[in-house]
């Protein structure tokens, strides 16, 4: 199967002069089409910086970046822009919801500034609730109604309603209790059934289990199994 995502070599440094902070050191990855992916590390360890690269709202210093295809790594803000409402679709912890907009209304904001036509939109926005079994008779509640397993099936509604190959999810069971937490996994498995790639950004090694493959990364830099329980035993000796 081909790659969808493709890192080679990736760096990213901030500051400048000799006040420069590694982020991201050498990293090599490769996500296969259809492939449920976990990227695993605790805070500070450079997942974030890795998925905002990886969802193409930052560059890398150095290294390339090939997203179906297409170099992204060197692309202008405008080019980045048509790659994320094309090809990517983004869920939070935090939902990010318009709290005093119906649920049909979050679901359809990627088509704000499209030309899309108003009935396509609504086509769209429903088959994507559907998608993510969220029940009809919530579909004209505002999200500040909805409970937070329910607003997190809006958002991922909403990050489906573009059909892009590729979702990214930032710990999107953070703010749901471990039973709602399970379901929100389980669709994105469904999701996974229907082609889309999943990369999920986790520090949960439970939720990482549901993934096909987990990869770590500490100190910015991608490491296997071992060096991160390696890692964590001795972060747990520095505790006590």
């Amino acid at each position: 199967m081909s790659a969808l995502i493709e890192v080679r070599d990736l760096y990213k440094v901030y500051g400048s002069g000799d006040n420069l902070t590694p982020a991201l050191e050498a990293i090599d990855l490769d996500v296969a089409r259809g492939e449920f992916l976990a990227i695993m590390g605790p805070s500070g360890s450079g997942k974030s910086t890795l998925m905002n690269i990886l969802g193409c709202l930052d560059v890398p210093t150095m290294g390339t970046y090939h997203l179906d295809g297409e170099d992204v790594a060197e692309m202008g803000d405008d080019q980045l822009a048509e790659v994320r409402a094309a090809k990517i679709g983004f869920v939070f912890q935090s939902f990010n919801l318009l709290p005093r907009a119906s649920v049909m209304r979050n679901v359809q904001l990627p088509f704000l500034y499209s030309r899309t036509p108003v009935s396509e939109r609504d086509e769209r926005a429903e088959a994507a609730l559907r998608a993510v079994n969220l029940d009809e008779d919530r579909w004209d509640h505002m999200s500040n109604e909805l409970s937070g397993g329910q607003m997190q099936r809006v958002a991922i509604a909403r990050a489906l309603v573009n059909d892009p190959p590729l979702i990214l999810a930032d710990e999107p069971t953070g703010n749901l209790d471990s039973r709602t937490g399970h379901k929100i996994l389980m669709t994105f498995r469904d999701l996974q059934r229907q082609g889309r790639t999943i990369v999920l950004i986790t520090h949960d090694a439970e939720v990482a289990e549901i993934a096909d493959r987990a990869v770590h990364i500490r100190d910015g830099r991608l490491v296997d199994q071992a060096t991160a329980d390696a890692h964590d035993a001795a972060s747990g000796e520095d505790e006590e």
